[in-house]
């Protein structure tokens, strides 16, 4: 083909509507049409909040990728980067014949990897060629693992290069059986991932999809890129519960060997801190330090030979490993039942954690997904000072959690929920629920008596809480506005030392 008549064919992605911009174009987005009123109540903050200056550098092009006159495209290919599929097929033709000869040069690509190349006759400058993986199933770990390096590798040779602008095709192909809404969802995050981490030189990110794409695509971006506080707050029900690191990669507990510096001279002082920072030390300094024989730990702890230094990191890789867990199950039934919930913030400028104890059917739900849920809303909440407020209003025998499964929460919970909680509320307490908190308090769990407060009624809590900082369910207003028996003359409630 002649690559004059081609040129008429490219496509100047400063044109192109950025997908900040399709907002006003579309009107109400379709998430917002969909979501009641439940969805307003915001469970805790979105990992992926409302940026328009992400939004800017974002566009979805339905097209074909190799038109488009960006600094790179990306190909996707098999391991010999000879695959035939409609978008290797597409860059060929309109390269020319020199890629061929150029690819032949760089002797294959593995999965995951990226590889570059001229652009030829392209309107691109560069080729970015990457080889998405194979689909199966029970090898569904290694897949996402393999996703994820292909756009984390291309996002990685686009700063590298100093590149201002990359078109994506969509990486994985029909023939390689990856489903493409979970596809999908790795793309996305892992993008905007480097977007806010490295991606300052980056200027744009085009997603070239096509017809039959389009549709998963559209449905699932404002998850990851929403263009308005309302619509994050309309999709956060809707993220999943699998996100991956810092980075979007995902996470495997199997994998996540913890190591440190020079074995054995941690200073007692630093030991806390250390335990804080473990996470954040895998992979660096590699075999600096070698954990120990774990049966034999386990059998020091239960002769009780073990320290208690080395308790603590027992105690932190246990809580790691249901963090993970937390972080990879779908737990999305637990949270529609509204009954955890970040609100305001108190007196103190303390974040604040409900609790509504009449939207927790015990009975009905799966307990060990309800503490997976409760360690992945609070896991980011306990790393400063907060208070919880647990509403009591009306909750029946079927509400109420028994005292062994408190304790096994408070058990596996990390040291920084126990130090950090600053305070809790227990509101419209029954006698029976006060005598058993008394008893869990003093004899289960040991430094949590002295922060519970017993608050008859909501003018008590808005002494330690403005009434516009917490969102309050209907029904416990209704309650509180009907149980006003207590005479005028009574003896007036002191707001407790903070």
């Amino acid at each position: 083909m002649d690559p004059l008549g081609a040129r008429s064919q490219f496509v100047d992605i400063q044109t192109l509507p950025t997908w900040q911009q399709q907002l006003s174009d579309e009107g109400e987005n379709s998430l917002l049409d969909r979501s009641d009123g439940s969805l307003s109540l915001q469970a805790f903050p979105s990992p992926f909040p409302f940026r328009a200056d992400l939004n800017r550098k974002i566009i979805l092009f339905t097209g074909d990728v190799s038109l488009l006159n960006c600094t790179a495209v990306v190909n996707t290919s098999n391991e010999s980067l000879n695959d035939k599929n409609p978008v290797s097929e597409s860059i060929h033709q309109l390269a020319g014949p020199e890629l061929r000869d150029e690819l032949l040069k760089l002797k294959g690509c593995r999965t995951g990897e990226a590889k570059l190349t001229k652009g030829f006759n392209l309107a691109a400058r560069f080729i970015i060629h990457t080889v998405g993986p194979k689909y199966k199933a029970k090898y569904r770990t290694a897949a996402e693992s393999s996703l994820y390096s292909c756009y984390r590798n291309i996002m990685q040779l686009a700063a590298e290069r100093s590149m201002t602008s990359v078109g994506f095709c969509v990486v994985t192909t029909p023939k390689r059986g990856y489903p493409l809404e979970d596809a999908t969802h790795i793309a996305f995050r892992t993008v905007r991932r480097f977007l806010e981490n490295h991606g300052n030189s980056i200027e744009v990110v085009v997603f070239a999809v096509s017809e039959t794409e389009e549709s998963v695509y559209k449905k699932l971006l404002p998850l990851y890129y929403p263009r308005s506080e309302e619509e994050e707050k309309a999709c956060l029900p809707l993220i999943p519960a699998d996100i991956g690191n810092s980075e979007g990669e995902p996470i495997v507990p199997e994998r996540q060997i913890r190591i440190t510096e020079k074995p054995g001279s941690l200073e007692d002082e630093c030991e806390e801190e250390s335990l804080e920072l473990d996470l954040g030390q895998v992979g660096n300094h590699a075999f600096a330090r070698m954990e120990g024989d774990v049966d034999k730990q386990r059998k020091q702890i239960l002769q009780g030979q073990m320290s208690e230094a080395a308790m603590q990191k027992q105690h932190q890789r246990n809580y790691s490993r249901w963090l993970c867990r937390a972080r990879a199950e779908d737990l999305s039934d637990i949270a529609a039942l509204k009954a955890l919930y970040q609100t305001g913030v108190d007196m103190c400028g303390r974040t604040v954690m409900v609790v509504v104890g009449r939207n927790i059917p015990v009975t009905l739900i799966d307990l060990e997904k309800a503490l997976l849920y409760f360690i992945h809303v609070m896991d980011h909440i306990t790393v400063k000072e907060y208070v919880m407020v647990y509403f009591h209003t009306l909750t029946g025998e079927h509400n109420h959690l028994n005292s062994d499964f408190l304790k096994t929460l408070y058990e596996i919970v990390d040291i920084k929920y126990k130090r950090n909680l600053k305070a809790f509320y227990f509101v419209h307490p029954a006698f029976r629920s006060k005598v058993s908190a008394w008893f869990f308090t003093t004899f289960s769990v040991s430094g949590l008596k002295e922060k519970v407060r017993y608050l008859d009624n909501l003018q008590q809590l808005f002494t330690c809480i403005k009434p516009e900082q917490i969102d309050i369910p209907p029904f416990v207003l209704e309650y509180d506005a009907r149980d006003t028996t207590v005479a005028d003359g009574g003896d007036e409630w002191t707001p407790p030392s903070l």
